[in-house]
């Protein structure tokens, strides 16, 4: 429903003496945001038991499942599709032999060069039963040559192209995974009698655990319930995070470049107020990711901050369509104007992105409904005008708005007092690593590696 770039995939990694798949569980709940349309535990006792559903983790997952589940060692998954379409095939954890042992994997990213791997492995004679790049990285992982992990991430590292943040359960241990780019988060926790692996340290820090670190591009590490080690290490040339996991992807209360989420946002939002200000009487930000920024612009121009729009945190993804009625309510669903805090109020509009624009027009249009004087629309992101490759589901460059409209024409098509975006100067004064670590593409167009400009999230259907 929302104009922002689709959720990406979130991933756990559990090792502890007993119950492993509850935590994973739990942990899972905490990384939610990062998909909707799937949910999977796979967990280690004797063999490897996975167990997959569609929707929202409690959707995907109950507790006759959580007490099949046995084992000291589990990886979970939460899924939106950046490869494959949303159909239970593709849900993950997924698993398949080594030799004579299982593993089993879970993903988040998007790997560039799957098509060309894929067809290579079934060569090999691997047989696939899904259509996602995770399969791929799998079955590629499964049949490197080498009998020791090292030699078989070194090998795969060295194939595949893209972005892939990875938990991998074996029959010892979970192993977490990160790409030479580093474009996909993953960090690690320590736990009373164990360790965590997962996407945001948010997921550690609701099952009762440490932070301890963020895992480096291009390592890969190995967990037992007694020992964390560093197995293999590629070293990079260039280091690619995304950007956008700081303005809109991660939770507020995670942890991102030794930084927490949050404040990171609030200097997103102070740098706006030094590039665009504007009088007005209040300062909103559009719930819940623009929250944080609308009070660093709040606390940078003097100007309140104040409650304006009250989101409905339990319409999330369903299976049941909307009528025709609903449809037309559209925003209204999801949003729901204060009028008393609001109406005859000249009011700065903090958001972290536009897209497509199929929702600004509508949020402004509510705002005016509930009697706002002058509507001025502050973006933490700079404009979008290229598609992401590296696992995000951004739309195709036909579709984004700011590739195929100005700045002031896009003011007249979401019918603004005034807008303005972030620079992307501006932004990288605002995130903690140095601009050359980051990934911009979606703005810039540079990407870190080459690309396929109108690849299709498809190709392996």
């Amino acid at each position: 429903m929302f104009d922002h770039p689709k959720e990406e995939c979130g991933v756990v990694g559990i090792t502890t003496s007993v119950d492993a798949s509850r935590l994973a569980f739990f942990a899972l709940y905490a990384i939610q945001h990062r998909g909707q349309e799937s949910a999977g535990l796979a967990t280690y006792n004797g063999k490897i038991n996975i167990k997959t559903g569609m929707g929202l983790i409690s959707q995907a997952l109950n507790e006759p499942d959580i007490e099949l589940l046995k084992g000291s060692f589990s990886i979970g998954h939460t899924r939106y599709s950046t490869t494959g379409s949303t159909k239970i095939e593709n849900a993950q954890p997924i698993g398949c032999l080594v030799g004579s042992e299982e593993i089993a994997l879970s993903h988040n990213g998007n790997v560039i060069n799957a098509q060309g791997i894929r067809d290579e492995l079934i060569e090999w004679g691997c047989e696939f039963n899904s259509t996602s790049d995770s399969e791929v990285i799998l079955q590629l992982l499964a049949n490197a040559p080498g009998k020791k992990w090292k030699d078989k991430i070194s090998y795969m590292m060295n194939r595949l192209q893209g972005a892939y943040s990875l938990t991998v359960l074996t029959k010892d241990g979970v192993i977490g995974i990160r790409d030479p780019l580093g474009v996909r988060p993953l960090c690690l926790g320590k736990i009373d009698d164990g360790y965590v692996l997962a996407s945001e340290s948010c997921a550690i820090d609701h099952i009762g655990g440490e932070y301890i670190r963020e895992i480096d591009p291009g390592e890969a590490v190995f967990i037992t319930r007694d020992d964390v080690k560093t197995i293999f290490k590629k070293e990079s040339p260039k280091i690619a995070a995304c950007v956008f996991e700081n303005i809109y992807f991660a939770r507020p209360d995670s942890i991102l470049d030794d930084q927490l989420v949050y404040t990171t946002r609030k200097k997103m939002g102070a740098q706006l107020a030094i590039e665009h200000p504007v009088e007005a009487d209040i300062v909103i930000g559009v719930p819940d990711s623009a929250i944080a920024a609308a009070v660093g612009y709040a606390e940078q121009s003097g100007i309140p901050f104040t409650e304006g729009l009250v989101k409905n945190r339990y319409v999330g993804r369903t299976f049941i369509l909307p009528d025709q009625r609903l449809r037309e309510v559209g925003v209204r669903r999801k949003l729901n104007p204060l009028k008393e805090i609001i109406k005859d109020k000249s009011v700065i509009v903090v958001d972290d992105s536009i897209v497509r624009g199929t929702t600004t027009p509508f949020v402004v249009d509510l705002l005016r409904k509930a009697g706002v004087k002058e509507i001025h629309m502050r973006i933490c992101a700079p404009p979008i005008k290229w598609p992401c490759h590296f696992g995000v589901d951004m739309a195709t460059k036909s579709e984004l708005l700011a590739s195929n409209k100005s700045i002031d024409q896009i003011q007249n098509y979401i019918k603004a007092d005034s807008l303005g975006y972030l620079s992307i100067e501006g932004l990288m004064e605002s995130v903690p690593k140095a601009s050359n670590k980051y990934c911009d593409a979606c703005f810039t167009g540079k990407y870190p590696i080459p690309v396929q400009l109108e690849m299709s999230k498809f190709n392996l259907e």
